[in-house]
């Protein structure tokens, strides 16, 4: 087949095969493409989606996007149950195999020290919210935002003992219905994925009117340096 080559991630050699029936992004299963040792994950895509005008103008088409990005992650999901992946940019496109193998040169040393530092670990995500009530007074309120912050830190001070690296996010926007006090992530060996997320199930037991909510294990996204990410060239 044809085309300009997507790349989703580069790694090592991979533990195990990837699923057979794996589907990639324009529906052409991902493949494997090796330079000195590292491997970059690819698939063909068509120039009519993936060249840059063209592709300037379906990144506007949400539906489209939205579509992308699903086959983009079922990948690196893929790739997450059997090595430990270095996720790029979705939409990082080159012209070729050759295009794909001067990327990798030039960053082969950044590749390198990354994937040293994320190998046998996995992201977490944490979230910790409350519900908020107009019924309450305003010191009512402000005793369970206290109560909140100081259960949320506790947490999250429980949790950084179990990980190699933790990574506070600005909680996302606050509702009429909900206020947010933890967005976390935590880069986790796999080996002591379980007990983090013991540690977890049992704090959503622990402090009435608490949301704890987690998410992965996924590919340790925000534990990528911005410049280990590849830079399309089409």
């Amino acid at each position: 087949m044809t085309g300009l080559r997507y790349v989703y991630a580069v790694c090592r050699p991979l533990g195990a095969p990837l699923q057979a029936d794996l589907s990639g992004v324009a529906g052409d299963p991902p493949r494997l493409l090796t330079h000195h040792g590292l491997i970059a994950v690819v698939s063909h895509v068509p120039e009519r989606d993936f060249a840059q005008e063209p592709l300037r103008a379906r990144l506007a088409d949400l539906d489209w996007r939205t579509e992308t990005a699903r086959a983009h992650q079922q990948v690196i999901d893929a790739l997450t149950a059997v090595t430990t992946p270095l996720p790029l940019r979705p939409a990082t496109v080159f012209q070729d195999d050759s295009g794909v193998r001067v990327m990798m040169e030039e960053r082969e040393d950044d590749f390198r020290d990354t994937l040293d530092r994320l190998a046998g670990r996995v992201e977490w995500g944490v979230k910790v919210s409350y519900a908020e009530t107009e019924t309450v007074t305003a010191t009512e309120a402000w005793e369970v935002e206290q109560r909140a912050a100081r259960f949320a830190e506790r947490l999250h001070t429980r949790l950084v003992a179990h990980a190699d690296d933790a990574c506070l996010r600005p909680p996302p926007p606050q509702s009429a219905q909900e206020r947010n006090v933890l967005d976390a992530a935590y880069l986790v060996p796999r080996a002591s994925s379980e007990e983090f997320v013991e540690i977890v199930d049992r704090a959503m037991e622990e402090e009435a009117g608490m949301r704890v909510e987690l998410t992965g294990p996924w590919a340790a996204y925000s534990f990528v340096e911005s410049a280990s990410f590849a830079e399309p060239v089409v």
